[in-house]
């Protein structure tokens, strides 16, 4: 049997609107934690960890708040504004996790990773206090930001995220020779003439422009740009090329995965309402993250 017209256009705007929202969204933050992986040299680097996420949240909520403040009621957390603030809150964040964590010009792994913690703490109460400034709005605005796709996506979303994914990887794979060489120390790369300045400057603003559209659509997802890179550079090498390629498409599947297992256990479970995207991956990726780095130890 069929489909009328109809019909169609309720499964399109229904699932294929929240296909579209996890493939963005996965891809978005896989390609993220590759480009801050491979710029910092860092294994542990992903926009959760270094306080990105957190620091995208806090932009959107200064947005809410900025609308509530004008009388405007709760203002489009996916709008052009919120994501803009989103963008600023995730590389100021960034910005701040990379200075703080600088001792003699020379970036310490493990300060890096702990200043991202600290930040992005810092980010969550700064979201928890805006929340509580917002006595009739600041919940709405909160659950937003849980780590689950959006309901209310639409296409003006999508195609926003969708935009800044396709800038941010063709500007990387139009950089691929420098970001190779970046990869592997600062001095090799200056040596062949690579502006690593400038290369870290744009390459910060594209993880930052990343991030910040994967949480305008779902919140903090956590592990997707962690471990998305791992299992593209243990499969395929640590090229830029096959890095942002892969990354892409391994984070996408990653969401979508997640998104159907929480779909099957609503089924099972009808009762406990919409489990966060969030909690599956955490729980899935944290010990996947494990395996990969016994495997890679062997």
């Amino acid at each position: 049997m069929g489909f009328e017209g109809g019909q169609w256009d309720v499964i399109v705007e229904l699932r294929g609107l929240k296909v579209a929202t996890a493939v963005l969204t996965g891809a978005s933050l896989a390609l993220a934690g590759a480009l801050l992986q491979g710029l910092l040299r860092n294994p542990l680097a992903s926009p959760d960890l270094l306080g990105l996420a957190s620091g995208a949240g806090l932009g959107v909520m200064c947005a809410v708040y900025a609308g509530y403040l004008a009388g405007a009621g709760l203002a489009d957390p996916g709008g052009i504004g919120a994501t803009g603030a989103a963008i600023v809150g995730a590389c100021g964040s960034l910005a701040i996790v990379y200075l703080a964590s600088q001792r003699r010009w020379f970036v310490e792994p493990v300060t890096l990773i702990l200043v991202g913690v600290i930040v992005g703490v810092m980010c969550a109460g700064g979201i928890t206090l805006l929340k509580h400034l917002m006595p009739d709005q600041g919940v709405a605005a909160a659950r937003l930001l849980t780590g689950a796709l959006r309901d209310d996506v639409r296409g003006v979303h999508l195609l926003t995220t969708g935009a800044l994914l396709v800038v941010c990887a063709a500007v990387s794979l139009a950089m691929h020779r420098w970001l190779d060489a970046c990869s592997l120390s600062e001095d090799e790369a200056r040596s062949v003439g690579v502006p690593v300045g400038l290369v870290r400057v744009v390459q910060f603003a594209c993880a930052g422009a990343l991030t910040a559209g994967s949480v305008v659509l779902a919140g903090p997802i956590g592990f997707v740009g962690l471990v998305a890179p791992h299992m593209v550079r243990l499969c395929a090498g640590p090229g830029t090329r096959v890095m942002v390629v892969g990354s892409m498409l391994c984070g996408a599947a990653m969401v979508v995965g997640a998104d159907c297992l929480v779909a099957l256990v609503r089924e099972w479970q009808p009762g406990m309402g919409r489990l966060p995207l969030s909690v599956v991956t955490a729980l899935i990726g944290g010990p996947v993250f494990v395996w990969l780095l016994r495997r890679a130890d062997a």
